[in-house]
């Protein structure tokens, strides 16, 4: 029997969007406001920290979930990595607002997502196929996401926040450059995709 027009095929994940591990992504979106609330608000800076930490390891327990039990979504595909780019941007801005970020470090990281969105969104006009996000990718915005609570500890009036400062700085030092890395690898995979994409269009 041939498949219906649009229907996925046995080796693509479909839509569905209500799995666990979009869920997962919602909550960690849903957890912002209260992060926030905790920088600018509370000014608790250490709760602040365990808050973005434990967001940003959630990341890859949904990635985990999803490969595990099968629960793998296109949906899931363009929401993971766009609440890593939420979490890490509000994130960034709350921070410079605090003083707790060098401001070097986080217009570098901000500038990176920004030339990253333009370009999807350059892409989508091109009517390119969509990119799923890279191994390097991940690691990057894994890294960057320890980095930056790893500041705010460092901020706050706990005892050891000095080593966590320490902490901060190798994130950044190895994380950083991934983040860039994984963008510069991205470029051959747009042009194939701008290419897949137009003649997919040609074809149908």
């Amino acid at each position: 029997m041939t498949p219906a027009v649009g229907a996925p095929s046995a080796s693509e994940p479909g839509w569905r969007p209500f799995t666990v591990p979009n869920l997962i992504s919602l909550a960690r979106l849903g957890c912002l406001p209260w992060f926030v609330w905790l920088v600018l608000g509370a000014q608790d800076r250490w709760a602040a920290a365990l808050l973005l930490g434990a967001l940003g390891a959630t990341d890859w327990v949904d990635g985990w979930v999803a490969r595990r039990f099968d629960q793998v979504s296109e949906f899931g595909k363009i929401l993971d990595p766009t609440a890593d780019r939420l979490m890490l941007l509000v994130a960034l801005v709350v921070m410079i607002a605090d003083g707790s970020l060098p401001l070097w470090v986080a217009v570098l990281a901000l500038f990176r997502e920004a030339a990253v969105a333009v370009a999807a969104l350059v892409m989508g006009a091109l009517g390119a196929r969509k990119i799923d996000v890279t191994w390097w990718g991940k690691t990057g915005t894994f890294l960057m996401m320890f980095a930056v609570p790893f500041f705010l500890a460092g901020h706050s009036d706990i005892g050891v926040a000095d080593a966590f400062r320490v902490g901060a700085w190798v994130f950044v030092a190895v994380g950083l450059p991934i983040h860039y890395w994984s963008a510069v690898g991205y470029v051959p995979q747009a042009f194939a995709a701008v290419r897949e994409g137009r003649a997919a269009r040609s074809a149908s």
